[in-house]
């Protein structure tokens, strides 16, 4: 926060009151951030003396009108003089715009009274069960982690050393399992519609724990997968100093269930008597899931995402977005959020999906012999290329009817088109490809391959991999997409497949009230693999929500 004769003062949001909140102030793309005093005092009609202290809370970049691309932030300040001075303010004003500011309290959990009959497990260090097991830590719970994969050090050997360069892929190590899980890899995008107060308390935990100060005020925060192994390493550090333990190669092979509760979990062969048991496995973890629903936990099936990743140069995204602003020094690389109107069957929409500016497409499979793609960026965003998902939304009861008596059998139906690409790209794990002019024109492509997933790839027709339910609607798409955005099935858009991973097929059902499964009690399933979530902080929310469930029916141990 900053004085309005002054630099910074650090934590002074601790000793000075912040009543008013002042949002949409713009700034032309040339003017500092210093004139949001002078805007702010405008608004208010006061001078900018009479402001003794303010902070920018948010800031966005509006490019709607290319000829006049702006940031737009919301301010928090105090003003000089008593309190009743700023309710003067608001009555004199009343503007929507200029609010007395009322942060929404986040209360601690206050513990239960029934006994813990032994430690709380947590299943999975992904966002959900990394933010579980933190909150479960900071409330005295010392809970126990167990990972299937590495901790993020062995893990980066195994994929950027093993699989990268070897071409040797580990089951138990890879983009998917360890430390942070899938979401360590990825772009480590904070944005989401989520409207819940644990939102600041996830990004706050970030910025604690490596993130830049950035992610506390940009409308669309993002850490970057070169900073995101480094946070998650900080994060269990931190958990083991509150008295948790963190365990790596341990994954779980079986649950003891007695009479419909669970008692005990199967690890690495070893029966560990457990408490109440968070799971957040990811949704990957498909044998895992199997196992549950061999032993009666209940799943039901849910619509998912499937489709392609489609690369373009990151110069092109950067003139649709910009226009003539491109280039601009403060102008970030450009991203999107794009909907065909009516593209896929039956009259639905194909939308993108994790689109990644500057970034790379990755492997994000977790069996050998299959292929399935995701997409990432650096901090810095920097690299020439720009990525995202393509997908259409499927009923998994429609492309799979086996999934209408058990909805795991939908794994089945993505775990075709996954081998299907590995194989169709010469078995050594280079990427499928085709240029979306191709695609539309039904011919496989030639000539020079450039892309940046980090295994290389090959040109393949995308129609031997994916059903016609997936690529017509996709192709309908590019087609739709190329008349908005001249060059979207340009010579210099790849399309590449298939995008496997979007979410979940299947959800385990939980009782809203006791978060619990509906048909095993003590199993606390939270995150993207058990439904609930859809990046990493509606993942984190709902492992800390989880916690809190538990912290609130037991007594601390």
């Amino acid at each position: 926060m900053k004085r309005s004769g002054g630099g910074s003062t650090g934590s002074l949001l601790e000793s000075v009151p912040v009543p008013i909140a002042v949002r949409g102030l713009t700034l032309g793309l040339d003017e500092p951030e210093e004139l949001l005093l002078q805007r702010a005092a405008v608004r208010l009609r006061i001078a900018t003396s009479d402001i003794q202290a303010w902070a920018v809370v948010r800031r966005s970049l509006d490019a709607r009108h290319k000829d006049r691309i702006a940031f737009t932030y919301n301010v928090e300040l105090a003003l000089v003089g008593p309190t009743k001075r700023e309710k003067h303010v608001l009555h004199r004003l009343h503007r929507p715009d200029v609010s007395w500011l009322e942060p929404e309290a986040l209360s601690e959990p206050e513990p239960g009274t029934e006994p813990l009959p032994s430690r709380p497990v947590v299943v999975g260090f992904g966002p959900a069960g990394m933010f579980a097991a933190l909150t479960l830590a900071r409330l005295g719970y010392r809970p126990l982690v167990v990972d299937r994969g590495q901790d993020v050090s062995t893990r980066h050997r195994d994929i950027m050393v093993d699989f990268y360069r070897a071409r040797h892929f580990h089951p138990e190590s890879n983009l998917l399992y360890g430390e942070g899980g899938a979401g360590a890899y990825s772009d480590g995008k904070l944005y989401t519609r989520v409207k819940d107060p644990r939102v600041q308390l996830v990004l706050e935990t970030f910025y604690h724990h490596g993130a830049k100060p950035d992610v506390l005020i940009d409308g669309k925060p993002h850490i970057g997968s070169d900073k995101l192994p480094g946070i998650c390493r900080r994060v269990r550090l931190h958990i083991e100093a509150l008295g948790g333990e963190v365990r790596f190669g341990k994954r779980l092979d079986d649950v003891v269930i007695d009479d419909s509760r669970l008692t005990g979990i199967v690890v690495n062969g070893e029966t560990i008597a457990c408490g109440p048991v968070i799971l957040g496995i990811g949704h990957s973890a498909r044998d895992t899931l199997r196992m549950l629903g061999r032993r009666g936990v209940r799943f039901e099936s849910k619509p998912f995402q499937v489709g392609v990743r489609i690369e373009h140069p990151q110069s092109l995204v950067d003139r649709w977005q910009y226009g003539p602003m491109c280039g601009h020094e403060r102008l970030p690389p450009a991203d999107y959020q794009l909907v065909a109107k009516g593209a896929a069957d039956g009259g639905g929409d194909v939308f993108s999906f994790c689109m990644c500016p500057g970034g790379m497409i990755l492997p994000t499979h977790e069996l050998p012999g299959h292929l399935s793609t995701n997409g990432a960026s650096r901090s810095r965003r920097n690299g020439p290329r720009a990525n995202s998902g393509l997908v259409v939304t499927l009923d998994p009861r429609i492309v799979c009817s086996a999934a209408a008596d058990d909805p795991l059998a939908a794994f089945d139906f993505l775990r075709v088109m996954e081998r299907a690409a590995f194989e169709a790209a010469g078995g050594d794990y280079h990427l499928p490809a085709q240029r979306a002019a191709d695609l539309l024109q039904r011919k496989t492509s030639d000539g020079c391959l450039e892309t940046s997933y980090p295994l290389g790839g090959r040109w393949v027709d995308l129609r031997r991999i994916l059903p016609a339910s997936i690529i017509e609607p996709v192709a309908r798409a590019i087609e739709q997409l190329d008349r908005r955005l001249p060059g979207f099935a340009g010579p210099h858009a790849l399309v590449t497949a298939p995008e496997s991973r979007a979410s979940s097929p299947v959800r385990i059902t939980r009782d809203p009230a006791t978060r619990q499964s509906v048909s095993t009690s003590n199993l606390y399933p939270v995150g993207e693999g058990a439904g609930y979530a859809g990046g990493i902080v509606s993942a984190a929310i709902d492992g800390l929500k989880s916690a809190e469930a538990v912290i609130a029916r037991y007594a601390r141990p």
